[in-house]
């Protein structure tokens, strides 16, 4: 199951509490305190990590809590810290606190963390508190509380490439002609539920991530149909390959498809309107194809190009587009 949205309760362990002792030895008169410092409480660290690739495993249960430390003890022992509890997330996590709806940090690459919930410190012992005019304390410290906080966790999948267009445009059984990916593919509208990602290999020591995303509809700005489900992800994808089917089953005009996406794209992020953009017709085998690229052409005054994942032609003409544009971007960057 893919869930790219949680809201979970993460709770650091508290700090144990200092000890209240006194050496107690034959022969030593006086001994003094010797009571020792507690351990510190375990923190809740979210950390991105390769190969996680869904927020599902945390949507299970709502409250994640690390252990607390031990009280310390006797003859100056120190109580034992706990460790901290460490919760995978997928590259592309943002973390978000909904007190006060403010990104603590995007756990954009792998390897990357943040302390969602810091451990309280252990209490002092009253061996601390020994001074030259009180040579027996009965002072000690209680632990210190760990953090609770609220969070809102949201995976944006990184991709290199996003496949947009409107539902039922073909971008589905494209990613998988182009990639090992296997979709749900149907002859019905938004069979693409959430992101699908898939491995292209443009030659044997390079490839690319593309994305396979939630189709979108007018409205889709302002959270209608899939909306911001589909548009939190397509942030991502560095480059955009707009497919544009040529006889849409509900009989709109492709153009029209085109222009609307386009308009939705720059409604949302303006941002996403100058990402570059890979123009292509799918379904080239269609007697309407030629003139609906034809007329696109026109129009945008860009190259389109004719594609069809069914039959496979004009598929290597467009991973070879793709990464002379990856490799332009790159040299940019």
């Amino acid at each position: 199951m893919f869930v790219d949205r949680v809201q979970i309760e993460v709770m650091a362990g508290n700090g144990g509490r200092g000890c209240l002792s006194f050496r107690r030895e034959k022969y030593v008169p006086l001994g003094g305190p010797d009571g020792g410092d507690g351990g510190d409480g375990g923190s809740v660290i979210l950390r991105s990590e390769s190969g996680v690739d869904s927020l599902a495993p945390l949507s299970h249960r709502r409250q994640w809590r690390a252990q607390s430390g031990t009280s310390g003890g006797p003859a100056n022992c120190h109580g034992r810290s706990a460790e901290d509890l460490v919760l995978l997330v997928p590259p592309g996590t943002i973390v978000i606190d909904q007190a006060t709806g403010l990104v603590l940090k995007d756990l954009a690459r792998p390897g990357e963390q943040i302390i969602a919930a810091r451990g309280g410190a252990g209490g002092k012992g009253n061996q601390h508190f020994k001074t030259s005019t009180n040579r027996a304390p009965r002072e000690t410290t209680p632990g210190g509380r760990g953090e609770v906080r609220s969070l809102t966790l949201e995976l944006k999948v990184i991709a290199d490439v996003g496949l947009v267009g409107k539902p039922n445009a073909g971008k589905s059984t494209l990613l998988s002609r182009l990639s090992r990916a296997r979709p749900a593919i149907a002859d019905y509208a938004f069979t693409t539920k959430s992101p699908m990602l898939g491995m292209v290999a443009v030659s044997p020591d390079r490839s690319f991530v593309l994305a396979d995303l939630p189709g979108l509809i007018e409205g889709a700005h302002a959270g209608i149909g899939l909306g911001h489900e589909f548009l939190r992800h397509v942030e991502r994808a560095g480059i955009l390959v707009h497919v544009v089917e040529p006889a849409p089953m509900d009989g709109t005009d492709p153009l029209a498809n085109y222009r609307t996406i386009r308009e939705e794209l720059a409604r949302y992020d303006p941002k996403l309107g100058e990402r570059p953009e890979i123009l292509t017709v799918s379904k080239c085998e269609l007697p309407e194809a030629e003139d609906v690229r034809r007329a696109l052409a026109e129009e945008t005054g860009r190259e389109v190009l004719a594609i069809s994942a069914a039959t496979g032609a004009g598929l290597d003409r467009l991973v070879a587009a793709i990464a002379a544009a990856l490799d332009r971007r790159e040299a940019l960057s």
